[in-house]
């Protein structure tokens, strides 16, 4: 166990990292953020900050030795600096797990490979496999690249294969393509797993996206969605045994007639557990800790009959929410707002 007074390192500067280091020091712990970000919200709440590229290696180096143990707050991270860290200080989630996820090829084949069932889809990497692809996987389709996509950036959708040299051009290689699904809704299995396999889940929320960027996560789910968390929470258990998982995982799902489809995993905590902040008797965030820390993990009971996060995206109005009884407003310190930055969110939870 690392004991309160420890120091945990954050890898990457943005409002998740903000939010683990609010958790952090509720359990009495230092946080220290690495981050080459001019500007990192995270390094309002933490302890430290060092500002400085990841493959720094007397930055590293320092960093590993400031640090009792590392996590990180998202997955567009070069694998090789957190692997050569991870020789020298205990780094949670362990990098198979980042390498798995940050590659949409890659994590595909991984989640088949357990049982999963992603969209039908086919790897591409010019122009002649594009249509190879397309004649595979149909129209419509999505093209999205195969790294460092997110928030609906890096894809585009074909309607039909007269959209090919127009995708092509967009995204290039290498990508994946995607079938569309037809599905009734969207949903998130987030699980917490310890570094003794203790495991424990959150309740799966309704998410709603607009233009790609998720808006609200709502709870309880609809009977559609609850028909199919069982066996969407047995896949992220699975895969979380298989990657030797510690920490918060969340897997993203559609909710079809077939069942549970997987989209994507994130090794990290993740939007769609906003909620739990005020939502549940335990944050994604304090698990989070407690798990990569070695402490016992905090029930994920629901706190109210219902909760519901809301995003808010670019110059959404907030300041309703500071006199709106049953809601809780968390603003994330970032500077000017543009349209797709999220900005913040509100919890409300609707009790009894």
């Amino acid at each position: 166990m690392i004991e309160p007074g420890s120091t945990i390192g954050i890898l990457g500067g943005g409002q998740l990292g903000r939010m683990l280091a609010v958790a952090a020091a509720q359990l009495g712990y230092r946080t220290h953020v690495l981050a080459p970000d001019r500007e990192s919200v995270a390094a309002q709440t933490a302890s430290s900050l060092t500002r400085a590229d990841y493959h720094n290696r007397i930055v590293l180096a320092d960093f590993a030795e400031a640090c009792d143990v590392v996590t990180y707050e998202f997955e567009n991270i070069a694998l090789g600096p957190v692997e050569w860290l991870a020789e020298r200080v205990p780094v949670h989630p362990h990098p198979r797990a980042l390498a798995a996820a940050q590659e949409r090829i890659a994590e595909k084949r991984f989640v088949e490979s357990v049982g999963g069932r992603p969209a039908r889809w086919a790897a591409v990497d010019s122009r002649e496999t594009l249509e190879t692809a397309i004649a595979h996987v149909g129209t419509p389709a999505v093209l999205k690249t195969a790294r460092f996509g997110y928030d609906g950036k890096g894809q585009v959708r074909l309607s039909s294969p007269a959209d090919t040299d127009a995708a092509w051009e967009a995204i290039g290689g290498p990508a994946v393509l995607e079938a569309f699904v037809t599905f009734e809704h969207e949903f998130s299995i987030l699980i917490v797993r310890g570094q003794d396999g203790a495991t424990v889940r959150y309740d799966a929320p309704l998410n709603v996206h607009e233009d790609a960027i998720l808006r609200t996560s709502t709870l309880p789910a609809p009977a559609a969605v609850l028909a199919q968390v069982d066996e969407a929470t047995a896949l992220a258990c699975r895969i979380a045994a298989e990657l030797d998982y510690v920490g918060v995982l969340a897997c993203e799902f559609f909710a079809t007639a077939e069942g549970p489809v997987f989209n994507e995993m994130a090794p990290r905590v993740h939007n769609s557990g906003h909620w739990t902040m005020e939502g549940a008797e335990t944050s994604q965030f304090e698990n989070h800790i407690r798990a990569i820390c070695g402490l016992p993990l905090g029930s994920t009971a629901l706190t109210g009959a219902s909760v519901t996060m809301r995003n808010l995206i670019g110059d959404d109005p907030w300041s309703d929410a500071l006199v709106e009884p049953g809601a809780h407003l968390h603003l994330y310190g970032k500077g000017a707002a543009r349209p797709g930055r999220k900005m913040g969110h509100v919890t409300r939870v609707v009790r009894g």
